[in-house]
């Protein structure tokens, strides 16, 4: 009977894992799991600190006895030490230290990601918190709800950090954001950026920027935060959340080739350079679609997706990962912020002659109450006509999702900005328009282009 090894319980191995028993339920499916919490929804953390999700246990996509019920082994509380590939062995110790050696045939790792721990002093100090996994986030919970901290700061303006922004301003918090560059929000344009910017200055977020952080001390019963250009600010609560990094050292340990950011390298099929091993995941590199090569975009969606592939492959499959947008979307408070596709730079690094145009116009009629606002960003390539990218900002329940849902259906078929006002797309006074945002921000694409021609 054949035996299937996972590394990794998040999105993409518990996929694998359920993939793998859809195809053959004869498999032995085992997913060593590094804690107790199994395909829970890391990107679900800050709405459970803020008190929106009241129960953590909510949080969990399956639980464990569901996941069980499958016919899938859970090792809860167990860390892979070591992959031997010739032996075709994985060395593994649980919480208590013991150690014991898993055989399979076909092994996947996913593995995920570890959080960036910059150089700053201090981040080993009672109430610097990262927020990266499930005890992470019972930790800064117990000291919201427990500790009752009047202040909080937050370095990283990535998903995490604006998102906690807005959990910490529900509980009631004073919040400081701080960030390394100019720009607040790097995946969208600077235009957008300050739009987002204005939104966390309107529900009281003081923004500091160009700030390297240097330091965090106590000072008292406070932490003090120091860093470039003489910022100096304390706070009872301290979040740091500059980012990620693909977790691929066990992995390159044993061989396995990486890429992109350190990420282990795959082909289509998830598969790396040595035989019988798949990974996916936020440790892996990623194809991309519109460039046609291999980049670094951890997103869950993702995960999920490529760890379906590698399941279904890893028991005799040929499935292949047709490649990814960076489709994404995140909320700030009242706002939704959504992009797909490439911003200016990278289309004019893949080859493209890019051309951008900025649209503004209601998400429905504006006779109807309760109108709201989209700004559109449309890049289109300036020669061929082809959709390159699109972003959005609008308020949250105006679907800007629906939105750059449609941009990223178009971009995965290839389509040039002009096709897309022939879509037909829904129409009703109280949810749109005649003509959708999406084909208005397009057509004023058109027109761009042709006044770039005169």
């Amino acid at each position: 009977m054949a035996q299937l090894l996972i590394i990794g319980g998040s999105d993409a191995g518990i996929s694998a894992a359920l993939r793998a028993r859809e195809i053959d339920r004869s498999v032995n499916v085992t997913v060593v799991v590094a804690d107790s919490f199994p395909n829970f929804s890391i990107c679900g953390l800050p709405f459970y600190v803020s008190g929106e999700v009241p129960d953590w246990r909510r949080l969990a996509h399956r639980t464990v006895d569901e996941i069980e019920r499958e016919g899938i082994r859970l090792l809860l509380g167990h860390m892979a030490t070591a992959i031997d590939p010739a032996q075709k062995t994985v060395e593994v110790v649980n919480t208590g230290g013991q150690k014991q050696t898993l055989s399979y045939d076909r092994l996947v790792i996913a593995t995920g990601v570890a959080p960036i721990h910059p150089p700053v002093v201090g981040l080993d100090l009672p109430g610097v918190y990262l927020l990266h996994t499930m005890e992470d986030s019972f930790q800064v919970h117990h000291h919201v709800a427990e500790r009752n901290p009047q202040t909080a700061i937050i370095i990283g303006a990535g998903y995490i950090g604006l998102e906690m922004a807005d959990a910490f301003r529900h509980r009631g918090l004073q919040v400081a954001l701080i960030v390394r560059s100019e720009v607040l929000r790097t995946t969208v344009d600077a235009s957008l950026a300050r739009v987002v910017e204005d939104e966390l200055r309107r529900h009281d977020v003081e923004v500091a920027k160009r700030v390297d952080v240097e330091s965090i001390q106590r000072d008292g019963s406070r932490l003090m935060v120091s860093g470039s250009n003489g910022f100096r600010k304390g706070a009872d609560l301290v979040l740091m959340a500059v980012g990620v990094r693909p977790s691929s050292e066990l992995a390159a340990r044993a061989g396995i080739s990486t890429g992109a950011r350190g990420a282990i390298r795959v082909n289509r099929e998830m598969a790396t350079n040595i035989p019988d091993i798949y990974a996916a995941g936020d440790c892996v590199e990623t194809w991309h679609q519109i460039t046609q090569k291999y980049t670094y975009l951890p997103l869950g969606t993702t995960a999920h997706k490529q760890g379906r592939i590698a399941g279904e492959n890893a028991v005799g499959g040929h499935r292949q990962f047709l490649g990814s947008l960076g489709t994404q979307v995140v909320k700030v408070f009242d706002l939704a912020v959504a992009r797909t596709g490439l911003r200016e730079e990278e289309a004019r690094n893949a080859g493209f002659d890019p051309l951008t145009s900025e649209s503004k116009t209601w998400d429905h009629k504006a006779y109807y109450p309760n109108a709201r606002e989209l700004l559109i960003r449309v890049r289109g390539d300036r020669r061929s006509g082809r959709l390159l990218g699109a972003q959005i900002v609008g308020h949250w329940q105006a679907q800007v999702a629906k939105r750059i849902d449609i941009f990223a259906a178009a971009l995965f078929h290839e389509m040039k900005v002009d096709d897309l006002n022939d879509l037909d797309l829904s129409y009703t006074p109280p949810v749109s328009s005649p003509w959708d945002p999406v084909q208005m921000s397009v057509q004023d694409w058109a027109k761009s282009k042709e006044r770039a021609s005169d």
